[in-house]
């Protein structure tokens, strides 16, 4: 299966619509307090660091630049051809290279691991956006490119920045000026329950192999000036052997 229509013109019109300064989406914080603490946590995890990584979901490629520094071959992924041209136009030289892809649908994920070989994937904060329909396909695709050798990065938000997000989202002065864009495009983000996603996993064939919790830290700051941050679970998983 494919994702829904809906998720994807919500994705088509949001970054149809967002600015191309940084910092300007909510969850788009710089890649030092993001895809750097990760990468200190999975790149010794990984089986073969010389194999493509794919950022799934990579909107902007904010995060996908700092990873084409680090891997000899990067390919940011993502269902939005608005969020690609953002990426594009922000990676001039081609550090990374950029991909329009459904990978909730079999046929694609099968089609571009027979283009790379196996893959090691990095997936942040896409989960819990999903549909809940297309959450298990998306796992699957997942695992489609990691293959036998490929390892996956997981960061997800946890159930309990659901209370969080209600809470900015229902403040008597509204939800904070970036998160404000996500409701309106019918994107609010969803739960998923932390049991859910090492069950999505091993249905999709993968174990899990580290896991712990940092927070996912967003662009956006209280009245106080205090950065927003929501709690987060990490996983890294690879093909049960």
């Amino acid at each position: 299966m494919s994702v829904t229509s809906r998720y994807r013109q919500a994705w088509e019109g949001f970054w149809n619509e967002a600015p191309d300064e940084p910092g300007a989406v909510f969850w788009d914080a710089e890649p030092a307090v993001t895809v750097g603490v990760h990468l200190a946590l999975f790149a010794p995890l990984l089986a073969d660091s010389g194999l493509p990584l794919v950022d799934l979901g990579c909107g902007n490629g904010t995060q996908t630049r700092f990873l084409a520094d680090h891997f000899p071959r990067v390919l940011g992924a993502d269902l939005s051809t608005s969020a690609l041209d953002h990426a594009r136009r922000a990676d001039p030289t081609g550090r990374a290279e950029y991909r329009r892809i459904d990978a909730a649908e079999k046929g694609a994920a099968e089609t571009l691991h027979a283009e790379l070989g196996d893959a090691n994937v990095y997936m942040r904060g896409v989960l819990h956006q999903c549909e809940p329909e297309d959450r298990q396909p998306l796992v699957g695709g997942m695992a489609t490119l990691v293959g036998e050798r490929g390892r996956v990065f997981l960061a997800e938000l946890a159930e309990a920045a659901g209370t969080v997000l209600r809470g900015l989202a229902q403040s008597p002065e509204g939800p904070p000026a970036k998160l404000a864009p996500v409701f309106r495009h019918g994107i609010a983000p969803g739960e998923v329950a932390d049991a859910a996603v090492p069950e999505y996993l091993r249905s999709a064939g993968l174990t899990v192999v580290a896991s712990g919790e940092l927070p996912l830290v967003t662009t956006e700051h209280t009245a106080d000036g205090t950065r927003i941050e929501l709690p987060s679970k990490w996983i890294v998983a690879a093909r049960e052997s």
